[in-house]
């Protein structure tokens, strides 16, 4: 008889909350040795993109931002609200321009070019993120970013990457974009662990056996009837030990936190044209349309009827 192992995760992630409906659109690209100087303009400005070198190195060029090199395994993520460029120098001026729907040529081409050598691999994501849920991960990231590719947490999904795009099996594109996804996330965690992504504060308290417990708890029902009381007494905290500690690391009350995610998920379940305000209301734990319609307006200036779409 085999042993059956359940892990059980306390609640939901609170990344997992801000990136729940992001999915790649994948495109790959490949450079012989005899190609440079070459130069790809991406104009899709999705709201963001990855890039990964399988091999080979390039340049992300940003619109009026600082070029960043990228090596063989290095990712970088790239806030792409306007066009940016990738390259085999900075200084090399774009020789084709990348929409969204475009798709590179045959994989035998591409591997042509990376076994000769001195080529570059380039493989690029592009994530059409809506909402307010995935713009507080967005506000707190810097116009581009890059992982090193030595880091450990990128080394299994980047095996993959390459193993895909080296294959030829059916299916290839829409393999290869969900492994992008996969890297996205990853690559999202290894950037807040180092110390130059100056992580923000909800992401610090994570970390934090009772406060990280709390956002998950908020997180995970939101609708909740939550007191300051009823999630001290959940960690296990005295009322005013966890308010003080919670602020500290938040760098806000607990309520003003529990308002506030409940206002961003609320705007986006008015985005979407079944949803009534009195139903978003009650999805976020109001009783009833006023009250929720005053608190939304108080916390976000307008009303939440204004967000809703026609029809």
């Amino acid at each position: 008889m085999r042993a059956c192992v359940i892990v059980y995760l306390e609640g939901v992630d609170v990344i997992g909350d801000l990136l729940n409906e992001v999915r790649a659109r994948g495109e790959v690209f490949g450079r012989s040795p005899a190609s440079p100087p070459w130069s790809l303009r991406f104009a899709a400005r999705a709201p963001l993109s990855l890039a990964t070198t399988v091999h080979g190195e390039a340049w992300v060029v940003p619109a009026g931002g600082e070029a960043r090199l990228l090596r063989p395994g290095d990712v970088a993520l790239v806030r792409s609200d306007r066009a940016f460029v990738i390259a085999d120098s900075p200084g090399t001026p774009p020789q084709r321009v990348v929409h969204g729907e475009d798709r590179a040529g045959e994989m035998s081409e591409l591997d042509r070019g990376v076994r000769a050598g001195g080529g570059c691999l380039l493989v690029t994501g592009a994530y059409q993120l809506g909402g307010e849920l995935s713009q507080r991960l967005l506000d707190v990231l810097p116009q581009v970013l890059v992982v090193p590719g030595g880091d450990v947490r990128l080394g299994p999904p980047l095996e993959l990457v390459c193993a895909e795009v080296s294959g030829s099996a059916p299916g290839r594109q829409v393999v290869l974009d969900r492994l992008l996804d996969v890297l996205l996330v990853v690559a999202l965690r290894a950037w807040f662990a180092r110390e130059e992504a100056d992580a923000p504060s909800w992401y610090a308290a994570l970390s934090d056996p009772r406060i990280g417990r709390a956002l998950r708890m908020i997180h995970d029902a939101p609708a909740a009837g939550w007191t300051v009381a009823a999630l001290a007494d959940a960690v296990g905290m005295s009322r005013a030990a966890f308010a003080r500690r919670f602020t500290a690391l938040v760098r806000q009350p607990p309520l003003a936190y529990v308002t506030e995610w409940r206002m961003a998920l609320a705007a986006d379940l008015l985005a979407r044209r079944e949803t009534t305000v009195a139903a978003a209301a009650r999805q976020v734990g109001y009783a009833d349309a006023f009250g929720f319609s005053a608190a939304f307006k108080r916390v976000r200036g307008v009303s939440p009827s204004t967000l809703r779409l026609p029809g």
